[in-house]
């Protein structure tokens, strides 16, 4: 009987130790992989094209989601806005919604979507056919290569990323707004210029960076933590793109916390 009834409870502590164990492994990761960044050798090939596949490639992507959220937006705040006779807010809203919140969240979701998946699934094929291994045998240090590279240019990648989505975004209100809702295309202009100040530009891209360090950062060290085979690389591509979906949204929580609290 007392068996049963402290079953459930150590169900629970166990599953707390093991939630604490995987975040105290990916700190430790995190931190060795920014120990790394002042000490040489520096793979400058593999950062520059990590570059390209994280951020250029990634930009159609980014700039649909912005524009189609930005109309979507503008349709929304003007039919909300409708009831108060506030149709007037719209194009403040949209420019503000789309720099600080719904521009980073939504840019940082697609790429961790199309990024996270990719570089786990790439690092664990590589340690399932033992390239890793490799790797160490020619003394190259796997972190240096293969993971600093793709944090460093994620991170510096994302933030532009997030700023061009941000204009495509506001476009697409504008179009939408000029097109579908009658604004004037000159007042709504003014409008997104007076209300949109640099701090909500910047914030969203502080956002981009912190966002972008965590999707390279899990598609890494879930790459790295891949089990055996096929199915082992699949479960690896899979937590990769939860746990950079949900560190997002934590982290989005935080940052709008530190930056737009009262």
């Amino acid at each position: 009987m007392t068996h049963t009834l402290t079953r459930p409870l150590a169900q629970l502590g166990a599953a707390v130790l093991s939630a604490l164990a995987s975040i105290g492994r990916v700190a430790l990761y995190a931190i060795e992989t920014v120990s790394h960044l002042f000490r040489p050798p520096f793979y400058g090939r593999e950062f520059l094209q990590a570059l390209i596949q994280i951020g250029w490639l990634s930009l159609p992507v980014v700039g649909l989601t912005a524009f189609f959220t930005g109309g979507a937006l503008a349709l929304q705040i003007y039919a909300g806005g409708a009831r108060f006779n506030a149709e007037a807010v719209v194009p403040s809203i949209v420019a503000i919604g789309m720099a600080r919140e719904l521009g980073p969240v939504l840019g940082g979701l697609m790429v961790a979507a199309r990024v996270a998946s990719s570089i786990a699934a790439e690092i664990g094929t590589m340690k399932v056919t033992e390239q890793i291994d490799a790797l160490v045998t020619l003394s190259t240090n796997p972190m240096k290569y293969l993971t600093l590279p793709r944090v460093l240019a994620a991170t510096l990648a994302l933030p532009v990323l997030i700023a061009v989505g941000d204009a495509i975004g506001i476009m697409g209100g504008w179009i939408v707004g000029v097109n579908r809702l009658d604004f004037n295309s000159a007042t709504y202009l003014k409008n997104t210029v007076d209300f949109l100040e640099p701090w909500d530009v910047t914030s969203g891209m502080i956002k981009g960076a912190v966002f972008g360090f965590l999707v390279a950062l899990m598609g890494c060290y879930h790459g790295m933590q891949s089990g055996r085979g096929a199915q082992g690389v699949g479960r690896a591509t899979k937590s990769a793109v939860v746990a950079a979906s949900v560190l997002i949204l934590a982290a989005n929580y935080l940052l709008t916390e530190l930056f737009f609290s009262a």
